[in-house]
């Protein structure tokens, strides 16, 4: 009896499932959208139903193909971890490893620790790919996912690679020639760098103040409209405008430590403080057991915390 489902179609289908796309899929696949058709064509002449509404301009799942997807993650996911209780500790992670990240800490953090990460484990292939925003939950594009800030979805795991604040600064000299804010409302006179990132609200900077000690510890938080004539999706942009004294800056830590240290850029605002930026990394439940998985989470974490 010939089988409904052959074994070759399952990773085709999350292909073609995450992208949507006959051209898109054909491209990730390295073949011709004809051939990506004919496969979708023969797999639901097979099934007796078809997997995807299809017009000239998009194509979405079925029903059935919703029900499709949802076992194709999990009999993909069962293989892997299959092989690696089979194996165990008699081999080197190896295969495929698709990493998503934002651009400034993808290119500035991320890339670096790959191009060290395959020196020491060189079977393992990585497909890297930096976005102004991070990929929609479930997507399953990616193995792993580099956020900032714990994310919201459950059914993913989130891994804690470091802790992260973020800080407001400014150039020395944009700070002689307009001064420095004492609180958090002196920003509202001053030229402040946008940066229009994720899905937090633009142009609003929230501080939280810690006043009193023990028992009489009182904290008071409060949000402040900035303005300014820049204004960029890239922070590695706005870290190099406030270098230049265009204005001052809130941005993660990790971005700016080092101008910190050298002097080239001012901490302001000291004794308050902005919602954390902890760098999370997210990953879907069925990879929890993956060799490759566990093992570049483990380089990237030790990297991160040396």
């Amino acid at each position: 009896m010939a089988r409904l489902i052959n074994p070759a179609d399952i990773e085709f289908f999350l292909a073609l499932a995450n992208a949507c796309s006959i051209t898109k899929t054909a491209r990730e696949l390295g073949v011709t959208p004809a051939a990506v058709s004919k496969h979708l064509s023969l797999m639901e002449s097979r099934i007796g139903i078809p997997l995807f509404n299809r017009t000239t301009r998009s194509m979405s799942l079925t029903p059935e193909g919703e029900v499709y997807l949802e076992h194709a993650r999990t009999i993909l996911g069962n293989i892997g971890e299959l092989e690696d209780q089979l194996l165990g500790s008699t081999i080197s992670p190896q295969g495929l490893l698709r990493v998503n990240a934002t651009l400034g800490f993808g290119r500035s953090h991320i890339a670096p620790l790959i191009s060290e990460f395959v020196k020491k484990y060189p079977q393992v292939d990585i497909q890297l790919q930096l976005s102004v925003n991070p990929p929609p939950s479930g997507d399953d594009t990616y193995d792993i996912c580099f956020r900032f800030g714990n994310p919201p979805d459950s059914r993913s795991i989130a891994r804690l690679i470091a802790a992260n604040r973020r800080v407001v600064v400014a150039s020395p000299a944009y700070l002689k020639k307009h001064g420095e804010p004492r609180v958090p409302a002196d920003l509202a006179e001053h030229n402040c760098i946008g940066i229009r990132q994720g899905d937090e609200a633009y142009g609003l900077w929230r501080f939280t103040a810690t006043k009193g000690k023990g028992k009489n510890n009182a904290e008071s938080t409060q949000s402040i409209k900035i303005r300014g004539n820049l204004t960029t999706n890239d922070g590695g942009i706005a870290v190099n405008w406030a270098l230049d004294g265009h204005g001052i800056l809130l941005r993660a830590e990790w971005d700016v430590q080092k101008y910190l240290q050298s002097g080239r850029l001012v901490q302001l605002l000291p004794s308050y403080s902005s919602p954390d930026a902890d760098i999370y990394a997210v990953y879907a439940q069925q990879h929890r057991t993956s060799l490759r998985v566990k093992t570049f989470l483990d380089f990237v974490v030790a990297a991160s915390r040396a």
